[in-house]
């Protein structure tokens, strides 16, 4: 029996850390390996909490999985096999500065997570919280692979790429809500469909989309059930391009100058979305219960997360050769072949013991793969500023985004984020 060490970084998250740990669970395939599951938090709170959690989900799923948690990551990290890495910092709050105060310089945006100008301190937040990580591995496990879901993930994973030495691969689950909508929009099993897409994180297309057994080219169809079922900027660009995007109007729209048309400019989760209440204490959290003993552990406790992290670890190991639908890769062997090689693009990939093959999707229609090689541009000029610690190239790529309209109070913008975030951020010159 193989052995391998799985290392995730982030584990004390109530939502990604519970249900990374319920994927590795439920994996009939790692059973066939001597597999070791290290949890990894700063927050020791957090982590004593996953762990108990994590020993309760691992006895109902009867897993042979070892269990080890440590706060500190260089000692999980030798002689890892993989590390998942999810990391934040103060996410909600520092998230909504970088959605509300570029709306107070006046640049409308939406959400402010993985585009636009609030994107660009919240990568700058994580390089800080990632590139250390990464360091590590190359010194304790330089031969794992990374499979990083850290935010805003084209631009971590560039960093990633062009800064360390790692292997290293992202995932989001984007890719897969739009398989599964495109499947209940035509009203056919998923398994039935052959699908396709390329593009950046959370600005992919659907490029394909095909019945598996006659060829039938379902395109026309879907087209139909978008305009009939999808949210306004969705349709809007299904109608002027022609192809089906990540279908939420929200995230495509942090690429887009023209969204908040569509979106508007509130913040998703900010008091104006929703009533004031009340306040009756700490929020619950629905696994206390399971921790406390209240009720033992079910198959809420133990839902598997949804992510494929654990399913391309269980393709290496088992050197299955599996058609993944999505990973984030440097486009280093032109898989969308009119974006940079320099890019991180999201493509289909096969996956083996050799490791992660992508899959080439072919050439973007040109005026999507515009859209993305200027966020491309931004990403590199943004990696370059970081390397340097330069304010001007810094200043540049915010000059790029497609929200930016003045100099003026870019700057004063620029200026204001850097110390209002100061013990979050480098310092620039």
């Amino acid at each position: 029996m193989a052995s391998a060490s799985i290392v995730l970084i982030g584990a004390g998250s109530s939502s990604f850390g519970t249900g990374t740990v319920a994927d590795v669970m439920a994996n009939e395939d790692l059973r066939q390996h001597d597999v070791t599951l290290w949890l990894v938090d700063t927050d020791e709170a957090a982590l004593r909490k996953a762990s108990a959690l994590a020993e309760k989900i691992r006895a109902y799923r009867q897993a042979t999985t070892a269990i080890r948690a440590t706060t500190n990551r260089c000692e999980a990290l030798p002689g890892a096999d993989f590390v998942i890495t999810s990391v934040a910092v103060q996410r909600m709050a520092l998230w909504e500065q970088d959605f509300r105060v570029p709306l107070g310089y006046g640049f409308k945006h939406c959400l402010g997570e993985n585009g636009g100008p609030g994107a660009l301190f919240h990568a700058l937040r994580n390089y800080e919280l990632i590139l250390p990580i990464c360091r590590d591995i190359e010194r304790l496990c330089p031969g794992a692979l990374v499979l990083n879901f850290t935010n805003p993930e084209s631009r971590i994973l560039m960093a990633m790429c062009h800064l360390t030495r790692v292997r290293a691969i992202g995932l989001c689950h984007g890719v897969l809500m739009a398989r599964n909508d495109a499947a209940r929009f035509l009203g056919r099993p998923l398994a039935d469909l052959d699908i396709v897409t390329g593009g950046l994180n959370h600005f992919f297309w659907i490029l394909r989309i095909r019945d598996k057994a006659t060829g039938e080219d379902l395109y026309p169809q879907l087209r139909q059930k978008v305009q009939e079922q999808c949210s306004p900027l969705v349709r809007k660009l299904a109608q002027i391009y022609g192809l089906l995007i990540f279908p939420y109007d929200d995230h495509i729209g942090e690429y887009l100058s023209f969204a908040t048309e569509f979106t508007g400019t509130q913040w998703p989760y900010g008091q104006e979305r929703r009533p004031v209440r009340v306040e009756t204490g700490v929020p619950a959290d629905w696994r206390d219960a399971y921790l406390f003993g209240e009720k033992a552990a079910d198959e809420r406790l133990a839902r598997p997360g949804g992510e494929i992290a654990v399913d391309i670890i269980a393709d290496i190991l088992g050197d299955r050769r599996k058609w993944e639908p999505t990973v984030n890769v440097l486009n280093a062997g032109g898989y969308v072949e009119n974006l940079p090689r320099e890019a991180v693009v999201e493509v289909p990939a096969v996956v083996d013991a050799a490791g992660i093959h992508p899959e080439h999707v072919g050439p973007l229609p040109e005026a999507l793969a515009a859209f993305c090689r200027t966020q491309v541009s931004i990403q590199l000029l943004l990696i370059e500023a970081y390397r340097q610690r330069s304010r001007k190239l810094l200043l540049q790529a915010l000059l790029l985004d497609p929200c930016v309209d003045s100099i003026q109070r870019a700057e004063a913008m620029l200026d204001c984020m850097l110390t209002l975030q100061k013990d979050y951020l480098p310092a620039f010159d």
